[in-house]
């Protein structure tokens, strides 16, 4: 049995193998940015900001 090539295959071929790792590295570096100990007091006084009463 042949197997037929379609674009649905071609398609999904492409976003497993190209865009997937990309879309993991990117939520990695979104997770290590908003773990990062540096970044701690920016959250923080974005976490209270809703709280202000200005």
């Amino acid at each position: 049995m042949r197997a037929i090539l379609t674009v649905q295959n071609i398609t999904s071929d492409f976003v497993t193998t190209f865009w997937t790792p990309i879309f993991v590295g990117i939520f990695i570096a979104i997770v290590t940015y908003a773990l990062w100990p540096r970044n701690q007091k920016a959250f923080d006084e974005a976490a209270r900001m809703p709280l202000r009463e200005e």
